[in-house]
């Protein structure tokens, strides 16, 4: 799995993740491939995704088709990625079933994402949540958010407090490891609300 973070403080919004990518029990670490970065960039937004190593080409791919892509709202994200099921489902291939009783089928991603805007997080169902100070997605997100929690007071800056709560994923959590990635955005008013 992972350990992706995002947080927000003094203005600005960081999202950092580490950089191993797991298949079971192995383990391919940085050194061993070209694309390690887990964050998409697209369109003003950073974009952060755990769950299949297939997720991160396939979104990448939808989200570029989008000429108009919205992330700039808790409702805007819910609408795109409303929109994306489909063409997820369609072009993709994707298999959108969980547990037979579920009240809807599932997008089967979960994501993290940061703009100018603030943070939201994104989930299999397509329940999106902003978020006013930090959150963490992915294997390690537990040890992230107390580490995240612990120094969220003492530390200046979203960088700072996202780069603790990667660390603490990599410390304890068998499926992270470095090196971190951490990209910041500056908020605008409604993000600094």
């Amino acid at each position: 799995m992972t350990t992706i973070v995002a947080v927000k403080k003094n203005g600005q919004v960081a999202i950092a993740s580490e950089s191993l990518t797991t298949f079971g029990d192995l383990r391919l670490g940085r050194h061993y491939k070209g694309e390690y970065e887990k964050i998409l960039h697209l369109h003003d937004s950073y974009i952060g995704i755990c769950g299949s190593s297939a997720h991160h080409l396939v979104i990448s791919n939808v989200m570029s088709r989008f000429e108009d892509l919205k992330l700039g709202s808790r409702m805007e994200v819910f609408e795109t990625f409303r929109q994306i099921h489909p063409i997820l489902k369609e072009h993709a291939f994707l298999n959108p079933k969980e547990e037979e009783d579920d009240p809807y089928e599932s997008s089967q991603i979960t994501a993290l994402i940061a703009n100018r805007t603030g943070i939201y997080g994104v989930y299999s169902y397509r329940e999106v949540f902003e978020y006013d100070r930090f959150w963490s997605i992915g294997s390690g997100r537990n040890f992230a958010l107390g580490a995240m929690f612990a120094v969220y007071d003492r530390l200046k800056t979203a960088k700072e407090i996202a780069r603790v709560g990667v660390e603490a994923g990599i410390e304890f959590d068998t499926s992270s490891a470095g090196p971190i990635v951490v990209h910041t955005v500056k908020l605008n008013e409604k993000g600094k609300k």
